[in-house]
């Protein structure tokens, strides 16, 4: 702990340096799973460092059906991090629901859906293996390593701490005693065939951003017969009962674009929350609840076929 804390603050000390540098972007090829070659590109900014840097690994969003890991929308978001002295990685990962439209019965959707949030979890543990294997060549801190992602992004994300903090048998594959620094999600949630998803031991500190109003990913939570999906309001349900430290973003009525915006408009609050759940090591547990006057009061209660319909209809 004493290493992180020593390294991360001597980063904030040349953050004025870096934010005058430009980012490079380099790409590597870091696994081959079911005959998919997957990249990651590396952005970093173009100075010299003594000290090793924090990393973020990122994942893009999509429903598990489409996206990429360079989409110009996320580059801002890259590089203003990469210019604080973190290491950003953009990964590739496995789209499991690239063929489904929907159909195939309870049965059919529950395993399809298990498959696909699986696959991308164990991308994201190769990516971090991957991340462990080069870190002294990268400059990389592996006790300073964070997961980021945006919708289906930040469900594998999540879950991937999720299982990590569970002692799950997918979570294997990371180094003895490997920990996430921090989770910063944009509208993520559990997918438990189980019950209402529990943490076995305490998880990093999260970031958790979501609208009340979102159809594509519950907020709260959409199960059938103990198997959904549990959004963000239950996740820091969960994680106040257990005394861990996360913040949770609430936007009254709004919809999926918090999957997205907060990596554009709200980019200094994640850096904030960087500085002060990571950096500083600070346990707190903050809600920041938001409701424009001029919103549009839309419907905020789904059934579990209305997410499936949103996202998986064609």
């Amino acid at each position: 702990m004493k290493n992180i804390l020593f390294s991360l603050a001597l980063l904030l000390c040349c953050s004025t340096q870096l934010q005058a540098q430009d980012v490079v972007c380099d790409t590597f090829h870091y696994a081959t799973h079911d005959g998919q070659e997957l990249y990651l590109d590396r952005y970093v900014a173009d100075v010299e460092v003594k000290e090793q840097r924090p990393c973020m690994i990122f994942a893009f969003g999509g429903g598990f059906v489409r996206g990429q890991r360079n989409t110009p929308f996320y580059v801002g978001y890259f590089e203003s991090l990469a210019r604080e002295g973190i290491v950003v990685l953009s990964i590739d990962y496995r789209l499991g629901l690239k063929e489904f439209n929907g159909g195939g019965g309870v049965k059919n959707v529950v395993e399809v859906m298990s498959r696909a949030v699986r696959i991308a979890v164990e991308d994201i543990y190769a990516a971090t293996n991957y991340v462990v294997d080069n870190a002294a060549s990268w400059g990389v801190n592996t006790d300073a390593i964070m997961l980021s992602g945006s919708s289906a992004g930040a469900i594998a994300s999540i879950q991937a701490e999720w299982l990590r903090a569970n002692g799950s048998a997918v979570a294997a594959v990371l180094p003895a005693g490997f920990r996430y620094a921090a989770v910063v999600a944009c509208a993520g949630a559990i997918f438990s065939t189980d019950g209402g998803p529990k943490f076995a031991t305490t998880p990093a500190p999260m970031l958790l951003f979501h609208g009340t109003s979102d159809s594509n990913v519950p907020y709260n939570k959409a199960a059938i017969l103990r198997t959904g999906f549990y959004g963000s309001k239950y996740i820091a349900k969960q994680l106040d009962r257990i005394d861990a430290a996360y913040m949770f973003y609430s936007e009254e009525y709004a919809d999926h674009r918090l999957a997205g915006t907060p990596l554009i408009d709200k980019c200094d609050l994640i850096k904030q929350f960087i500085r002060d759940y990571v950096i500083e090591g600070q346990h707190l547990q903050t809600t920041i609840n938001v409701e424009s006057i001029d919103a549009e009061k839309r419907k905020t209660r789904f059934t579990p076929m209305d997410y499936i319909r949103t996202n998986y209809k064609r």
